[in-house]
């Protein structure tokens, strides 16, 4: 049951994905932390910070690593199975269509009415990254982080898988504050 939930799950994400990686973001996160509860939040944040620092598509990666850990090898191929197959199917079929139709106005129209709903998909995405970051760092730590993000990124033209790489460290050498409490507070409760 596992593997189809696991099937099932990634072709969604493959057949709804319409628009590449970002668009099917939003599509994992539904899937595996909302519906299937595979992933904490925390954890899909992680994946998917570190998915998007390594080549390739992004889809695959997650569907890749998040199989991996839901039901090991076999669930990976499944997973990686599941998200591919409905692209190749309906890119073999879409594109036929549209080679046939694509002087006309409302295939021209198809195809630029699903970038607003991309947009909003990304939108909402980054609302809740935003309210998870601000939870865990506060508000000012999470702005600066994001402006200076968006200033290395668009402005200067850093690659974004160099920023994602450079907060990861950064993340690994800064200790966490709760850690250090609980570290104190073990500490104090062994000398009583």
């Amino acid at each position: 049951m596992q593997q189809w939930n696991l099937f099932l799950a990634f072709f969604r994400v493959g057949i709804f994905g319409y628009g590449g990686g970002p668009s099917s973001i939003p599509l994992v996160h539904k899937e595996v932390v909302e519906k299937y509860k595979w992933l904490s939040d925390d954890d899909f944040a992680d994946i998917l910070a570190l998915g998007n620092s390594l080549p390739g598509p992004i889809a695959t990666k997650m569907a890749g690593y998040i199989g991996y850990r839901v039901s090991g090898y076999t669930g990976m191929l499944n997973a990686i199975l599941a998200t591919i197959l409905p692209t190749i199917a309906l890119l073999i079929m879409l594109l036929s269509f549209l080679n046939n139709f694509r002087e006309l106005d409302w295939v021209n129209g198809m195809t630029q009415a699903v970038v607003p709903v991309v947009g909003v998909m990304l939108a909402v995405l980054t609302f809740d990254f935003i309210k998870k970051s601000k939870e865990n760092l506060g508000i000012w730590i999470t702005i600066l982080l994001g402006v200076t993000s968006l200033i290395l990124i668009e402005a200067i033209g850093v690659h974004p898988g160099i920023v994602i790489l450079v907060l990861l460290i950064y993340a690994l050498v800064k200790p966490m504050k709760k850690k250090k409490d609980e570290e104190n507070y073990k500490g104090k409760e062994s000398s009583v």
